[in-house]
């Protein structure tokens, strides 16, 4: 690995800053702190940081993303007012050039997604680590935040008992309700709560959702992946992938549309999936090759043979539709376009990529700044936002540019 050289940090300002919380919101804005002349330390409830940002990065760690900022900027939702200013200072590019001065050199995947080249996210963060150390920030772990005391410190568990601590500022970066072993507990939320500060519930983003499959189809297709395949909810469409699951459905595709129909089983307790298991062929295509006699081919080979539908996709038809409409081809096309896949409910909130939910916008300023506690900024994922997998989410962490209106 190349050497690092850290930026150098500005004249000390004679400030202090507090950052609860060592992942990618925590570290970003610990080197923004230090970098602008503040003594920054970090306290992190785990034996070590950026538990979450190993474990995402395990199977190759997703920075950020490469399409136009425009279109970047639209996967942000509802959130997306809040956020642009920020995003389009420190956006993708910025990410990525952030990356090469810690000695880390990316690439664009065929998704568009950008990896590190080595893909993994420890080289990353031990570069990133070491960048801290050089801008004078210090980090005590296994320093568990329990809220404040009468005097208004922060109070720290620690293995060697309670400690408190005071800064000028303080920057919580917390987390939020998934992965708990990893430490976003979300027990943050009843001590902000209690201060008057209105959180809205976690809910789980970017997850699996159950179906109630048969013996059969788990036995013949859990753990396959169903592709290429289009899914629809709502108004919303995505083309991908997605894997069968004993439980139900997950992957990349279901992550990205995971949003819309949480929300639509919320409402209505009740939710269904529309999947187009032939997204490169139209109707009229789909019919005429049903309609060609099969002879003495089963209805599965037929699938296979006028169409090119793998086994995992045939058995979800046949798993989901009725006897008579697989016995008429016109209409088995109708279904093989719109097969509809009912849902029973998200899978449980610990085990959600990420989660929605958590400090709610009216409470903060344009800094993040909580407005009932001046000086205190809350940042990443305890704030209620959401954004699909594909490096949006820790795009949005890292964006966050307090420093700007400090």
């Amino acid at each position: 690995m190349p050497n690092i050289i850290p930026p150098t940090p500005s004249k000390p300002n004679g400030k202090t800053a507090m950052i609860i919380g060592a992942g990618p919101a925590g570290l970003m804005a610990a080197e923004r702190l230090a970098g602008d002349g503040y003594a920054v330390a970090i306290y992190e409830g785990m034996a070590s940081a950026g538990r979450k940002f190993l474990m995402a990065g395990k199977s190759g760690l997703n920075i950020t993303h490469s399409e136009d900022l425009e279109t970047f900027l639209t996967r942000y939702g509802t959130s997306r007012e809040r956020l642009e200013p920020h995003l389009r200072k420190f956006g993708p590019d910025q990410i990525r050039d952030w990356c090469t001065g810690l000695g880390i050199e990316t690439f664009v995947g065929s998704s568009g997604r950008v990896f590190p080249t080595a893909m993994k996210a420890s080289p990353l963060l031990r570069a990133w680590l070491r960048r801290l150390e050089g801008l004078g920030c210090t980090i005590a772990y296994r320093h568990y935040w329990t809220g404040w005391d009468d005097n208004d410190n922060a109070v720290f568990k620690t293995p060697n008992g309670e400690i408190t601590a005071k800064s000028d500022i303080t920057v919580l970066a917390l987390g939020g309700g998934s992965w708990k072993r990893l430490g976003s507990d979300g027990k943050w939320m009843e001590i902000l709560q209690n201060a008057g500060i209105t959180c809205n519930p976690f809910k789980p983003a970017n997850c699996g959702f159950d179906v109630k499959w048969t013996d059969h189809l788990i036995e013949k297709c859990a753990g396959q992946p169903v592709k290429p395949v289009t899914l629809t909810c709502g108004n919303q469409s995505v083309r991908g992938e997605f894997v069968i699951s004993k439980n139900g459905i997950e992957g990349s595709a279901v992550y990205a549309i995971s949003a819309t129909l949480r929300d639509q089983w919320l409402e209505t307790g009740d939710a269904t999936i529309m999947l187009d298991l032939t997204p490169d062929r139209d109707l009229t295509d789909v019919t005429t090759r049903l309609a060609k006699p099969r002879g003495k081919n089963s209805l599965g080979n037929h699938l296979r043979k006028t169409l090119g539908l793998d086994a995992t996709k045939t058995a979800l038809i046949f798993e989901t539709t009725p006897r008579d409409i697989l016995n008429d081809p016109a209409k088995l096309a109708m279904a093989i376009k719109d097969l509809p896949l009912k849902i029973t409910k998200p899978r449980p909130l610990d085990e959600a990529i990420s989660t929605a939910g958590g400090v709610a916008w009216e409470e903060l300023d344009d800094t993040f700044q909580l407005k009932k506690r001046p000086g205190t900024y809350c940042l990443g994922e305890m704030v209620d936002w959401e954004a699909p997998t594909g490096g949006y989410l820790l795009s949005g962490c890292c964006s966050w540019a307090i420093l700007d209106t400090l």
